[in-house]
Parts: C-alpha cells; structure tokens; sequence
C-alpha cells in the first residue's frame, strides 16, 4: 500500500490509470496474435489479401493519418495561437478527392502492392527506386518528429526518462506489427480512433464543466483573446497561415502525404475494389475533420481554464500543456484514458509501410530474387525491427531540437514530398515516359527545397515554410517533363 501510495505520487496516476492503459496495450497484442498467426505469404502481411471491410480501413486510416501530432501537437497550437490549422483541412479534403479519383485507380490498375511499383511500370525501375528511397526518407523523419512528440507527453504523464520511453514505444511496435502485419495495423488502428475520440470528448467535457460560464463562459473569453479564429485574409506569401497559402499547402500537402505516401496508401490498398478503396478515402474527411477539430478546442478549453485559474502552475513550453494539465489536473481514470490515447497514437508507426516498401521495391528486385515466400516474409518481419530501432534514434535526436512539434513535421516533409508528389502527378498526368531524368529531376528539386527550408529558417530567404512542398513538387513536375521522351521509348 505504501509502495503504491509512492508510485501515485511519483507519477500522478492511480491503479484505475494503468489498467485502463495495460487493457488497452493487451488488446494490441491480442489483435495481433489472431490477426497474424495464419500468414503465409507478403500479400497477406502487407495487403491483408485486400478484404479489409470499408469501415475499419477509415478508421484505421484515421488513427494513422492523427498519429500523436494531432493528440500532443494540435492542443498546444489551439492554447497558444488559434483554429486557423483548419484551414490546411480544407485544402485537405480537397486533395482527398483528387486522389480517390485520380491515384487509386491507377495503383488498382496494375495491382501494386505498394504505390512505388506504379512508378517502374509508368516509368521504369530506376524512378521506382527513387521513390521507394524518398519515401525513406520523407517517413523516417517525419515519424520520428511523431515518436518524439508522443514520447515526451507520456515520459511527463509518467515521470518517465525520454530515452526508456522511446525505448518501450518500439519495444510495443516492433512486437505487434512485426507479428501481425498489416491486419493488425488496420484492426488495431480501428480500436485506436474509438479511443481517440472517447479520450479527446471526455477530456472537453471535463473542461467545460469546470468552466466559469460553462461552454458560453468559454467561447466568450477565448472569442475575446483571438483564440476563435480560423479564416486568416490576405496576400503575404510569407505567412504560412494565410488563407489561399493554407489551402494551397493543404492540397499539395496531403495529396503528397496521402497520394505518394506508403503509410497512407497501404491502408487504401488492403480494400478488396477501388471502389471500396474510394469510398474509404472520401469517407475520411467525414471523420478526420472532427477529430482534429476536438482536439483543438481542448487546447482552447484550456487557455480559457488556465486563464480563470491563474494561480495553477503552467508547463515551461507550451508543447506539453496537455501532458502537463493531465498530471497536475485532471482525475484518475480521466489521466489513464488520455495516456492511452498518446501511446496508442505513437505504437500506431510506419514500420509496416517501410518495411512494405524496403522488401517489395528495394529486396525482392535487387539483393534477392525469386527466393521462398517464407523467406520474404521473415525479412519482411526483421525490416519491422531494423526500422523500429531507426526511428527511435531518430526520435532521441529529435529531443535536441526547438520550436513547434508539428510544424517541425510539417517543414521535414515538405523538402522530399514535393518530389515525390511531383513525380506521381508526371506519370499521372502526362505520358512523358523519362527514367532516369525523373531521378535527376527529384534530387535536384528536393536539393532546392532544402536550400530554401534552410535560409528561410535562417531569415535569409522571405517564404513561408509552406511554400516548400509546392516549389518541390512544380520543380520535380517541370523538370521531369523536359528531361522525359515521347511515350514511344524510355531513357
């Protein structure tokens, strides 16, 4: 009892918290077992033999497409600044269109297992390679932007040290997705999203009943700060906030994120028709938007309380308002539920993605070919575990690092998802049948990007950060055609 009694005060939690989150992480590993005892072959590990039903594919897409940005990243932005993020989800929804009605059919025409093989039978080997490589890359280190992020919430949650909690994530995701494959991504992606919602309702229902003036008190005080805002007027490029320049982003952003990212795409891909993979996509915006905006108004619930309760002690970075107004506020039970929240959203990794990716672009075609199914399929578990202990180095790096945990994000990707972006939408759009001119085309434009991310990080170049995806993916898109031949030949 004694011990017990410490451990609450070491960390904030009662038993009632742990079990909620024990039952949860068990759920993960039971889902796993069923889901992953009977596999075979790499088709079913990476595609579930595409009989994923449409609703858990929406879900599951949700949970990915959320991650812990959203759980962690997006309340610090609604405490600290506003709701102009939700303009970049309209130009969101926009793309999710586009790439229901113009990617999924082509990735469903030569039956890709992943969305890079579009790219060897549009254009060649080489451009597949390059975007396998890309996608590396533009994956790796936005994810591990996201293991950080989730990790340093629940090490404060938990009084943790950062590195054992990077440490336990991969130890989790190694294990379940290694064993489960992508079938027991979807399922437990689908768990996941309940949770989110259950956890994000619950923490603004408590906010608002301890709210002098309840939810009127609170839309007045935040009305009065600027915490209301979401439609931001004007033409300087330089803002990344602006209106049409958050639309603009939106588009590009997520037709890369979502059209030429395997971690997305693969969800889409485990449904058995395109139809059904459409629907899933468009579905998506119905499901995506209120998430994302719950979570912003807990961040502007919790301006508004701290506001009212000025003598309670604040976070000394406002990326860990939340976590910090868990372990100093909220009650038991309410505590475990967000906790389960944030590592369910971190567990919920790419590692299947990338190692997807690595065996059927990278392995299969150049180190060994035409070797057993069992053989791909064990490398395929061992690549789950290569790419896990990466990721969680590069979410220690991370911890050195400054400034806002999701624009972070957003700046890493955006310097290599322009290529890749731009390269889909060239064999998408055009029949210029270059190779490796594309290749040339993708280092150099996100050789570009990075120039640019950099002297507008060093204030010596005046463009918003999110100018940098469109100026990768016009260059990519530019200098592919002009360097690509007529559709009679190939480079």
């Amino acid at each position: 009892m004694n011990g017990t009694a410490g451990f609450m005060r070491l960390t904030g939690l009662g038993p009632l918290d742990y079990a909620i989150l024990c039952t949860a992480v068990a759920a993960l590993f039971v889902i796993s077992y069923f889901k992953g005892r009977e596999e075979t072959d790499t088709k079913d590990y990476f595609l579930g033999n595409r009989k994923t039903p449409v609703w858990v594919g929406t879900l599951s897409f949700v949970a990915t497409e959320i991650s812990a940005m959203t759980i962690v990243g997006i309340p610090p932005i609604g405490y600290a600044e506003n709701w102009q993020y939700l303009q970049f989800f309209i130009g969101s929804a926009a793309a999710r269109i586009l790439i229901a009605f113009f990617f999924i059919p082509a990735f469903y025409k030569f039956n890709c297992t992943t969305i890079y093989e579009f790219l060897r039978h549009r254009f060649g080997a080489e451009t597949q390679y390059a975007g396998s490589t890309f996608f590396f890359v533009t994956r790796l280190f936005a994810s591990g932007v996201r293991l950080y992020a989730a990790s340093l919430a629940v090490s404060v949650i938990m009084g943790w040290h950062l590195g054992w909690t990077i440490a336990a994530f991969t130890l989790v995701s190694v294990v379940f997705i290694g064993f489960g494959g992508i079938k027991a991504v979807m399922w437990t992606g689908t768990f996941e999203s309940i949770v989110f919602y259950v956890a994000g309702g619950a923490v603004a229902g408590w906010l608002l009943l301890h709210i002098d003036g309840g939810l009127s008190g609170a839309w007045h005080l935040a009305s009065e700060a600027g915490k209301l805002s979401v439609f931001k007027l004007g033409w300087n490029p330089n803002d990344p906030n602006v209106l049409w320049s958050a639309l603009l982003n939106g588009v590009f952003g997520s037709m890369a994120s979502f059209g030429t990212d395997q971690e997305l795409m693969q969800r889409l891909l485990t449904l058995e028709t395109r139809r059904e993979s459409q629907k899933t996509l468009i579905a998506t915006i119905f499901t995506s938007f209120p998430l994302t905006w719950l979570y912003l108004g807990i961040g502007t619930l919790l301006f508004v309380f701290y506001r009212q309760n000025t003598g309670l002690p604040l976070p000394e970075n406002a990326d860990k308002i939340l976590s910090h107004f868990t372990v100093t506020v909220l009650p038991s039970g309410l505590k475990g539920l967000v906790l389960t929240a944030v590592v369910l959203a971190s567990i919920d990794s790419p590692l299947s993605s990338l190692s997807s990716s690595f065996i059927t672009d990278i392995y299969r075609p150049l180190i060994r070919k035409d070797a057993p199914e069992r053989h791909y399929l064990l490398m395929s578990r061992l690549s789950v575990l290569f790419f896990g202990l990466l990721l969680a180095a590069l979410a220690w790096l991370c911890a050195s690092g400054s400034g806002r945990m999701l624009w972070l994000a957003f700046k890493v990707n955006g310097v290599t998802a322009g290529s890749l972006l731009g390269v889909f939408l060239l064999g998408l759009l055009t029949k210029r049948a270059g190779n490796r001119g594309n290749v040339a085309a993708m280092v150099f434009s996100a050789c570009l990007a990075g120039s640019i991310l950099y002297l507008s990080e060093k204030g010596l170049a005046k463009i918003g950060w999110s100018w940098i995806i469109v100026i990768g993916t016009l260059s990519t898109f530019g200098l592919g055609w002009l360097l690509g031949r007529r559709p009679a030949e190939r480079s």
